[in-house]
């Protein structure tokens, strides 16, 4: 087996390799990974046997040149079943492929992950917005789970239910898989019950309204349509959702509503606050009815970035070899190096209005604080806390 390309001063680091504290630098408010040395591990798919390894790279992940898949090749930072090839080598269906990067992640907002109730086989967090629950697409070290693990040793965790990455609030872990499994029973028993707030525009209408209709989530567009009955006996797309949602304040301009999901739907409770016609007053996915994407790539967990080419293309910066002031080396092959960020992932992004309250189960309940925003007026803080 060929040994990674770098030489003796290149650690590579692969999922195995645990965050640490030193791994994270904390600059204007976010949160940012030093990068690091990273093997991507895939398997050629059907679709792509046949195809020369330079070929495949050109067409699959157009983020790079054909020009640096070359030198990737040439040099050992592709290799196939563990071997380096030639550049003409053509690849076979399940083959190994190992694509070795100088890795950046996107940063995300530097909010405190505080722990709520550390128990004996369950931990409870406020989770901050825009950070990813686990690891996904060019997310690894800046997620809840690796920043857990990094800065209070808290491993091995089993996420109970998952919040999308702009989404703030309650998160439960499950600290063993016997604990993860009875969670799982009472989920698909339908014996949870989920509570969120979340800020919309206008004066949402007094007393519960309920929303029944289905959820239809495109993956390519990374967004939801809520969809019910022509009355044509037309049977609507997607899967049913209902969210029974009830005012808890508004100032004329903007209402406090709480949520509460009977399903879980990609997307439900957005969607289904924009079909009423009062959308969360930030939600820039779902303000409008043509797609308006956020500042930043990716609107949840579900990041549709491959695994084996997860990062933009940069103009590659030539030759050179030095040390940054954040303390990590700048690779001479790297497309993003001397930046800490990856391209198009350090412009501005603020947390969506919709978090996390409480979760209920049988025997047992568990409790998030309000966020800053949930307050509207001193009128407003005696309803929810009542």
């Amino acid at each position: 087996m060929a040994a990674p390309p770098g030489g003796a001063g290149i650690v590579w680091q692969t999922p195995a390799n645990p965050p640490e504290p030193h791994d994270y630098v904390i600059r204007n408010g976010r949160r940012y990974v030093r990068p690091y040395y990273f093997e991507f591990i895939s398997h050629v798919k059907n679709r792509w046997a046949g195809k020369t390894i330079v070929d495949l790279f050109t067409d699959e992940f157009k983020g790079r040149s054909r020009e640096y898949y070359v030198r990737a090749v040439k040099c050992g930072r592709l290799q196939v079943d563990g071997q380096m090839v030639h550049i003409d080598y053509v690849v076979k269906s399940s083959q190994k492929i190992s694509h070795f990067l100088h890795r950046h992640e996107p940063p995300v907002l530097a909010g405190d992950i505080s722990i709520l109730q550390n128990e004996v086989d369950v931990v409870t967090i406020c989770k901050p917005a825009s950070v990813p629950v686990h690891p996904c697409g060019q997310y690894r070290k800046n997620t809840v789970v690796g920043i857990l693990q990094a800065e209070h040793g808290l491993t091995p965790l089993f996420p109970v239910h998952r919040l999308d990455r702009l989404v703030s609030g309650l998160l439960i872990f499950a600290k063993n898989a016997d604990r993860a499994e009875c969670f799982r029973q009472q989920i698909e028993a339908g014996l949870l019950q989920k509570e969120y707030v979340a800020k919309v525009v206008g004066v949402f209408p007094d007393g519960e309204q309920t929303v029944d209709a289905n959820v239809n989530f495109n993956a390519r567009e990374g967004r939801s349509t809520a969809e019910i009955s022509d009355g044509a006996g037309k049977e609507p797309n997607g899967k049913h959702a209902l969210t029974r949602f009830q005012r808890i304040c508004t100032d004329g301009t903007h209402s406090i509503v709480l949520c509460k999901p009977v399903t879980g739907r990609t997307h439900q409770i957005r969607v289904h606050l924009k079909h009423t016609g009062y959308p969360i007053a930030n939600d820039e996915l779902y303000l409008s009815g043509d797609f308006c994407p956020r500042s930043t790539k990716g609107t949840s967990d579900s990041s549709a970035i491959t695994p084996l080419d997860p990062e933009n293309s940069a103009p590659d910066h030539g030759n050179q070899d030095a040390d940054t002031d954040e303390g990590f080396h700048i690779d001479p092959m790297c497309t993003n190096c001397p930046n800490l960020a990856p391209v198009g992932y350090d412009g501005d992004e603020e947390g969506l209005w919709l978090h996390c309250v409480r979760y209920t189960g049988p025997d047992w309940s568990y409790e998030c604080p309000y966020p800053d925003w949930a307050v509207l007026d001193s009128v407003s803080t005696k309803k929810m806390k009542s």
